[in-house]
């Protein structure tokens, strides 16, 4: 071997061998490096669509509101999520909803008018956009555009209020309050954003009415309820965390059953409150009767006592049977 050759190999050889090992240094860095990186940034969760019954006649415009105010129930925590096109928002963590005045970037507005009790006022306020603008589209949800309800602390004097909006987005609607004291409004609604979707969303707000307050205590838990001659009754046992079905069936005075008309696109409409935050719980109803009964699904947050409200129609007046629900 030439001498020039035999002085180049072993050169040779060494740079072969430290161009592999950067080869290879490289291919074990970008491996490492990159399950670094995953870590630092796990995907984003998925969003999971919960599917949506079918909704009462009449209370579902185009565009999907049935997710709104359709026929079914979460289960608590479920945060924003969507049913065909609605982003349905949650309140608190447990599922209870109206505990803020702020959710969703909407926001309640009430005009801060003074109500007196027994004398007749009116109840006016707005709902705003994250830009502070009135909000003026509303989705038709169970045959309205706006739900209010108002209740008392003690959740007593309970009514349910269907209210009107003029041009610059101020709803109104006449409100007699029957007592003194701490009351909370709701504002349960569907609203229309500049892009097309369609956002529910449950707002609450403190309303005072001068005067002596003196809390009643809370009645004891019944499963039957009697006003103006017809009795209420249901049937099932709520847990927390978990959706279960309460059977309603109202009676006449002769025992048989009302002749119950369609209210709201449905058979009856049911309100849950907590008793402490006065939480506003969703309660849907199946868009059929079961036989003479009417069916709820109620997803309790949690153990504690509730008040439940259920408005039914019969020769076309409203009536309000209320019970006290202990879930353990």
């Amino acid at each position: 071997m030439p001498e020039s050759d035999a002085a180049a190999g072993p050169v040779a050889v060494d740079r072969e061998t430290l161009r592999l090992a950067l080869v290879v240094g490289g291919l074990v860095l970008a491996v490492l490096l990159g399950f670094g990186l995953g870590r630092l940034n796990p995907p984003a969760n998925p969003v999971r669509s919960v599917p949506a019954g079918s909704a009462p006649a009449g209370s579902v415009p185009a565009g999907g509101a049935a997710a709104a105010g359709g026929d079914h129930s979460h289960a608590p925590g479920t945060g924003a999520h969507s049913h065909d096109g609605v982003t349905v928002t949650q309140g608190g963590g447990d599922g209870a909803t109206g505990l803020s005045i702020s959710s969703a970037g909407y926001t309640l507005v009430p005009s801060g008018r003074e109500l007196t009790a027994g004398r007749a006022g009116e109840l006016r306020f707005q709902i705003r956009d994250d830009k502070r603008r009135a909000v003026t589209r509303f989705a038709v949800v169970h045959d309205k555009p706006m739900h209010v309800i108002v209740v008392r602390r003690d959740l007593t004097g309970y009514l349910h209020l269907h209210p009107t909006m003029s041009a610059d987005g101020t709803w109104s609607v006449p409100l007699t309050p029957s007592d003194p004291g701490a009351w909370r409004m709701y504002a349960d609604f569907t609203a229309v954003a500049d892009d097309g979707r369609q956002v529910a969303a449950v707002l609450g707000a403190d309303l005072a009415v001068p005067g002596g307050y003196v809390p009643r205590p809370l009645p004891a838990p019944a499963r039957a309820a009697t006003v103006d001659g017809f009795t209420a009754a249901y049937t099932g046992t709520p847990e927390a965390g978990r959706s279960a079905p309460l059977r309603f069936r109202v009676t006449g005075a002769d025992g048989s059953a009302a002749p119950l008309e369609p209210y709201l696109g449905a058979y009856g409409h049911l309100v849950a409150l907590r008793e402490g935050d006065l939480g506003y719980l969703h309660v849907h109803p199946e868009p059929v009767r079961d036989g003479d009964a009417v069916t709820f699904w109620l997803t309790a947050p949690g153990p504690g006592r509730y008040r439940m409200f259920l408005d039914f129609q019969v020769g076309g007046v409203v009536r309000t049977a209320s019970f006290t629900l202990t879930v353990a």
